[in-house]
Order: C-alpha cells, then sequence, then structure tokens
C-alpha cells in the first residue's frame, strides 16, 4: 500500500517513500515531506556533485558535504550545479 506525502520539492501530492532514506532527523524529514520523485531527482543530482567533485562518500568531509547540499536541494535555497559541469548532450 503506497502513501502519498504534499511534497515540499514537486510542490504537490505524491507517492512517498516507503521508509527514511537517510538516518537522523534530515532523513526523517525527508521521509515526512519529500516524494519517491523528487528523491530520484535528488539521486541523479547527488551522483552529478560525486562526479565533478570527486567526492568519495566514505570520507566524514565529503559526507558532511552532500548532506548540506541535500538539505539545501529539498528544504532551502536549492543545490547548485557545479560551474564546471557541462550537460551531456
Amino acid at each position: 500500500m503506497s502513501r502519498f506525502v504534499n511534497c515540499i520539492k514537486l510542490g504537490r501530492e505524491a507517492e512517498g517513500l516507503p521508509a527514511p532514506p537517510y538516518p537522523g532527523d534530515l532523513g526523517l524529514r525527508i521521509f515526512e515531506n519529500v516524494s519517491r520523485e523528487a528523491w530520484q531527482q535528488w539521486l541523479q543530482h547527488q551522483t552529478m556533485l560525486l562526479n565533478e567533485y570527486r567526492l568519495t562518500p566514505i570520507e566524514p568531509k565529503d559526507r558532511k558535504f552532500l548532506e548540506g547540499e541535500m538539505e539545501k536541494f529539498f528544504f532551502g535555497e536549492g543545490s547548485k550545479i557545479p560551474d564546471e559541469f557541462v550537460t551531456p548532450e
């Protein structure tokens, strides 16, 4: 049975996530306010950030950076695309 949330990113009601996708308070906020569709958008954006900035998720400073970007992506001014990023054709 699907659950629905009023997605803060999409600005409409959409299918929610089955469980918090991230630990702690941020994961709970995402679970309560972010749809599956918006979470998939984040995963694509996160992959781009990992590649462009050559981040390693096991590094604490890189995880902290990604967590900050996740917060901005969903609840802030939005996570910016790196200046060097070139959209694949």
